[in-house]
């Protein structure tokens, strides 16, 4: 059962693009500072964030890492929806060149910033909590939340082609079943253990899979399986 809602909560981490991120305010001695920054999941399931200099929270983040990461379900009742918060260590990224050509496929307007004075960032979890809705609240033990597959990123690499050239009218057929939505193009732009993401006309989808893949070859089932839940 716990394990259940890790990877719930893991879905609901990837699923965003955004969240409020809450730092130990330099300014305010200590007063908690919250804004808002768009993020992306990295293969692990760490937050990856692209930061200003000059901002606010990345001054306190240089003072102090500790930080915490809120983000929730689209929804009426914001109460009833699910929720995530991750308290840990926010600590720059000092070679971005395995993390810039993903974030930039999620964020391609990203890639003005990158001119300027952003840098990558990257939150290690000390503690998270999950609300799966009224009352369904937990805390979750960090060492299950983290994902450790090796070759991640040459697995994804081999995989987007193929998805877009083979599996292309499925992808399209996920669109439509998961989100009701009919896209003239889309193209999977990144993947990891628990799903794909899809860059549609307007928008970018998340895609679970039905469960965490344990290894690479498990991939094709996990196809199999979102291609049965589109079929009419």
């Amino acid at each position: 059962m716990a394990m259940n809602r890790t990877v719930e909560a893991r879905r609901l981490l990837r699923r965003c693009r955004s969240g409020a991120l809450a730092t130990v305010s330099k300014r305010l001695e200590g007063y908690p500072f919250a804004s808002v920054v768009p993020f992306m999941t990295h293969y692990d399931a760490h937050p990856v964030l692209l930061i200003s200099r000059l901002a606010e929270h990345t001054r306190n983040i240089s003072s102090d890492p500790r930080v915490s990461l809120m983000v929730h379900e689209p929804g009426a009742d914001v109460q009833a929806a699910a929720r995530l918060t991750i308290a840990g260590r926010c600590v720059l990224i000092d070679d971005p060149c395995s993390i810039r050509s993903r974030y930039l496929r999620l964020f391609p307007a990203a890639a003005e910033l990158l001119a300027l004075d952003f840098d990558f960032y990257r939150i290690a979890p000390v503690a998270i909590r999950y609300i799966g809705g009224f009352g369904a609240i937990h805390w979750l033990p960090v060492e299950t939340f983290a994902v450790e597959w090796p070759d991640a990123a040459e697995m994804e690499r081999a995989c987007l082609p193929r998805l877009n050239t083979e599996y292309s009218s499925m992808l399209h057929d996920c669109c439509r079943h998961f989100n009701g939505s009919l896209p003239d193009a889309c193209a999977a732009v990144a993947m990891d253990c628990d799903g794909i993401d899809i860059r549609t006309d307007d928008t970018l989808l998340r895609i679970s899979f039905g469960k965490p893949l344990a290894v690479a070859e498990d991939l094709p089932h996990a196809l199999e399986e979102l291609a049965t839940q589109c079929r009419p």
